[in-house]
Formats: C-alpha cells, sequence, structure tokens
C-alpha cells in the first residue's frame, strides 16, 4: 500500500484504513503524507522519494522507529510513485508478480499533471494491479492483452463509472453489465470516450484492442 498525499479517509474512516493495512503486508509513503500519517501515528515500513518536503523531525521520529527512509532525490527522472512501485517489484518474493496488487491512496486529486503522472504509472507497470484511490473513486488500468471481468462490490462501489483509452485510440471496445454498454465501439479523445456510466449487473465484463483505464465512484 502506497500513500502519496494527505488522504481525509484516515481522518473520516480510521477503521477502514486499519483493514487496508491489515490486508496489505507492507506500506509505502512518499514525501508529503508521512507527516498526515505522524498526526495518525501509522508507521510505515519505508518512506520513499525526494524528501523535499518531509519535515526533519518527522524523518527522525519514523527513523527511529524502523521506518526505512530512501532518499532519491538524485533520480528527476521518474515519480516518487513510480519510484515507490519499482521498489516494491523489486523487494517482492519470487519472479512472478501476477498476483501482486498495490493499493495508492490519495493518487488523484490535488494537481492535474501529478495526477497524470500517476496514470503514466498504470501504463509504465501494465502487468501489475496498481489501484489508484481517492476519497470518490478508483481506478486501475485494464491492459489490452486478455478480457476482462471486474467484480462490483456494490457496498462500496458505483454507480458511476467509466472506460477511458489514455494514450492510444480504442478502435474496437465491448462490454456487458453496463447500463450504456460498448459494443466494437471506437473512443478516443476528440471523439466518444465511455464515461458518466452506470453499472447495472454485479460483473463488468470489458474486451479492448487498446489499454483502457476503468474508474468507479465509491460510495461515502
Amino acid at each position: 500500500m502506497i500513500m502519496t498525499q494527505t488522504f481525509s479517509i484516515l481522518d473520516s474512516r480510521k477503521s477502514m484504513f486499519k483493514t487496508m493495512r491489515y490486508f496489505f503486508k507492507a506500506s509505502y509513503c512518499k514525501f508529503s503524507p508521512s507527516y498526515h500519517l505522524f498526526l495518525c501515528r501509522y508507521k510505515p515500513d519505508v518512506i520513499k522519494g525526494d524528501m523535499d518536503s518531509v519535515r526533519p523531525e518527522v524523518k527522525e521520529y519514523y527513523s527511529n522507529l524502523g521506518t526505512k527512509i530512501a532518499d532519491q532525490s538524485h533520480d528527476q527522472d521518474t515519480t516518487d510513485l513510480h519510484k515507490c512501485v519499482a521498489f516494491i517489484t523489486d523487494n517482492s518474493p519470487g519472479s512472478d508478480k501476477s498476483n501482486l496488487c498495490i493499493l495508492v491512496l490519495g493518487a488523484l486529486g490535488g494537481r492535474f499533471d501529478h495526477e497524470m503522472g500517476n496514470i503514466n504509472v498504470l501504463h509504465l507497470f501494465p502487468n501489475i494491479k496498481i489501484v489508484l484511490l481517492s476519497d470518490d473513486c478508483l481506478i486501475f488500468l485494464l491492459p489490452r492483452t486478455h478480457t476482462h471481468s471486474i467484480h462490483i462490490e456494490r457496498s462500496v462501489e458505483g454507480p458511476h463509472c467509466g472506460l477511458i483509452p489514455v494514450g492510444t485510440p480504442s478502435t474496437s471496445t465491448t462490454t456487458t453489465g453496463l447500463r450504456w454498454n460498448l459494443d466494437n465501439t471506437h473512443m478516443s479523445f476528440g471523439g466518444l470516450i465511455s464515461t458518466s456510466n452506470i453499472v447495472d449487473e454485479d460483473q463488468v465484463m470489458v474486451t479492448s484492442d487498446s489499454d483502457l483505464i476503468w474508474t468507479i465512484s465509491l460510495r461515502h
């Protein structure tokens, strides 16, 4: 689990955060969120990034607790999220990463260029399940390599959703389980993209000749 910025779920849903912390064996924090975790007294396993906004007393506090501090300020060609994902994949046991799932808290909202940088990380690691999570929605990549079956947890997800081709157009996308399904539909920026759709079933099937971003709203 990676925390990328201040995330109000820590204030309003601490029990939910503790549950996620239980299921995700390792936690990682990049730059400024370390102070928010400091206030809540959560201990990340690693703080990694440019360290340009971490307070010295917070850095010292976690270092004394045994948190690994990984200063990557020398690398300005990759984002902090990229650094964290690479760290997790490099330090996960075994060569098969297909079952690895990385949850990124606070990845959406705030500066638009940061959001786009985080979405780009999904495309840089297409074989790893990376879920970007905000207070209002979650997104993850649907690689074009196979058909996707998405289970909808209706108690916390939906009803609004979207399928967005980022980077390259989709000449053919087909879905089931949506209010407005796609049938060999062409999607591209400057043309049609599937936004403000609604999930109608507990399972959504997606097949496309292009990588797509799947997004779904979260219930409060």
